[in-house]
């Protein structure tokens, strides 16, 4: 036989062996198959389900975190609270030159040498100040020697003017003899217009050095001065008149004259106020626009009665408002005004009252009750009223209305000096053996302005530490305020500039030091004030639930139901060897 018949027959065998059992095997084989199939889907719906949720967790929680986050760029909390507890340093650099004969004769020490005192000011336990006075004591030069030699105290301080450091803060004091006639009989010290002093001398050092701490409190600051410049930091009952009538500082103020003629048919009232601006208000503001910048305004309100019904005087034929309806007075004029609005600094009123005809003439009380010599009062950080009596017609039968000119050289005097007590200028509390130089027609003495710059400079000083404290108390306290590049940028800058002038006022940088105080306070407030803090301040987390559960509930339950199926066969598999043994 042929070997392809054998392989034909050995086929055939085989064919015929497997016949009868070929339809079982063919479903064995199916259901395997079937089953293979199933488990390899269930395997491919497992491992989409387990890809989807982890690209769902990797990726997507992430990155719905990431963009639905409240941005807040971080900020120096340590500094901010680090500001409210530095101690501020006041440091006035004086020059004390002796003149001929006048050196103390306990002097010790040979000129020139430097001394140095200071003295703690006490406001409070946090804020500490301390004023530091760095003396240096030399003899005169030849040029000073000659000028002390003038006829006046005024020639001579005109003389030293230009000899002397002109430097803000600083202070020369000119120690001339007893017997020096540049002082008049009982005057001991002439303050001139500068910031120099002409100072009668004393048999011992240590009477001359208490004479010049007298000095150099009337022509920088006082305790009071700087207590007053932190009001907001002391308690109501510490706080004395001047710290209650002063101004607090601001970057700028608006000053309004107002002239209220309730009687226009009786009076024809005719104030040239734009000259008077300009010829007496203009040169003290130039003065003071280092401190803050001003705005002046003017406007004449008819009808407008003070609404106190003054007390008709029989004895003397007149009107009289006493001190205590005073107060009463301000209300409601101030509602006719309507200046402080839309205002964005504080704005100062000085009201020229003409009265009416029916209660003519009208005269201001003191409180002892004797009437007030310039016929005005002020109101504290608000402004003054003055009343400007109309002479009445020694004919009955005048006609109607009658023209009053005013008198605006007497009118500015009134309101320049209730614009100096409002910035807590007095000269009323300087010692009666002291004799100052009238300032002029700038209004105010260069020591002056520096007494308001020490003044103004740690006040601003503390309103940015307390305007940053707040707004960094507020960021903590609720999370979901946007906090932007910009304003972070503003709180860093508000911190450097504070720390500059801290540091500026311990150097004796006054110029300095007042500059970078008011850059402080402009930062702080950019940064209080910015209205993006306000984005999602009401936008709360449940109402971000309420916007994205519709939006990610479609998608996330297949997937959580795929995670349950999966954990459920999980479980079944790990069963399975158990039941079968």
């Amino acid at each position: 036989m042929s070997p392809d018949w054998l392989g034909w027959s050995s086929d055939w065998l085989g064919w015929r062996r497997g016949l009868p059992c070929r339809p079982g095997q063919e479903v064995k084989m199916a259901a395997a198959a079937a089953l293979a199939a199933d488990e390899a889907e269930r395997a491919r719906g497992r491992r989409a389900a387990l890809s989807f949720a982890t690209i769902a967790v990797v990726l997507g929680l992430p990155l719905w975190w990431k963009t639905t986050e409240t941005y807040r760029a971080a900020l120096p909390y340590a500094d901010i609270d680090g500001l409210g507890q530095q101690p501020v340093r006041l440091v006035v650099p004086m020059a004390v030159v002796f003149g001929p004969g006048s050196v103390p004769r306990d002097l010790s020490r040979s000129l020139p040498f430097t001394d140095v005192q200071e003295m703690e000011i006490s406001v409070n336990l946090r804020t500490t100040v301390t004023s530091r006075y760095e003396m240096r004591y030399r003899s005169t030069t030849a040029q000073e020697e000659a000028a002390l030699f003038a006829a006046t105290a005024r020639e001579a301080d005109a003389a030293l003017h230009p000899l002397q450091d002109t430097t803000m803060g600083s202070l020369t004091m000119y120690v001339v003899p007893e017997t020096s006639s540049l002082l008049p009989q009982g005057i001991n010290v002439y303050v001139g217009k500068h910031r120099s002093a002409l100072v009668r001398a004393v048999g011992s050092l240590a009477a001359l050095q208490a004479r010049l701490r007298e000095v150099t409190q009337v022509m920088s600051f006082t305790a009071s001065s700087i207590a007053a410049a932190l009001s907001d930091r002391l308690p109501s009952r510490q706080l004395g008149p001047d710290a209650r009538r002063n101004l607090k500082s601001s970057l700028g103020y608006e000053i309004t004259f107002s002239l209220l003629n309730p009687d226009p048919k009786s009076h024809t009232v005719d104030w040239d106020i734009e000259g008077a601006v300009n010829r007496y208000v203009k040169p003290v503001l130039d003065k003071l626009s280092l401190v803050a910048n001003f705005s002046v305004d003017s406007q004449i309100l008819y009808y407008a009665v003070l609404g106190v019904t003054p007390r008709y005087d029989k004895e003397s034929s007149s009107f009289l408002l006493s001190a205590h309806s005073l107060p009463h007075v301000i209300n409601p004029v101030e509602a006719r005004l309507g200046s402080s609005a839309a205002s964005l600094y504080p704005v100062l009123n000085f009201l020229l009252y003409v009265p009416e005809r029916s209660h003519s003439p009208l005269y201001i009380q003191d409180k002892d009750g004797a009437p007030v010599s310039t016929n005005a009062f002020h109101s504290p950080r608000w402004g003054g009223i003055m009343v400007y009596n109309v002479e009445v017609p020694a004919s009955p039968q005048a006609s109607l209305p009658l023209h009053v000119d005013v008198d605006m050289a007497r009118v500015m005097e009134v309101f320049l000096a209730q614009l100096r007590l409002l910035f807590g200028l007095s000269r009323e509390e300087v010692p009666p053996e002291f004799l100052l130089e009238s300032p002029g027609n700038e209004g105010l003495a260069d020591w002056e302005l520096d007494h308001l710059l020490w003044a103004h400079t740690v006040e601003n000083i503390a309103t940015v530490s307390t305007t940053l404290t707040s707004l960094a108390q507020l960021l903590d306290k609720i999370g979901n305020i946007v906090i932007k590049d910009d304003v972070a940028s503003e709180v860093y800058q508000a911190v450097a500039s504070v720390q500059s002038a801290v540091t500026k006022l311990s150097l004796g940088h006054l110029q300095a030091a007042f500059q970078a105080s008011k850059e402080a306070v402009t930062s702080s407030e950019r940064a209080f004030f910015d209205p993006s803090l306000l984005h999602l301040l009401y936008f709360p987390d449940d109402q971000k639930f309420a916007i994205y559960i519709p939006l990610f509930l479609p998608m996330a339950v297949p997937i959580l139901l795929s995670l349950a199926k999966i954990v459920r066969e999980t479980r079944l598999r790990t069963k399975e060897p158990t039941k079968m043994d």
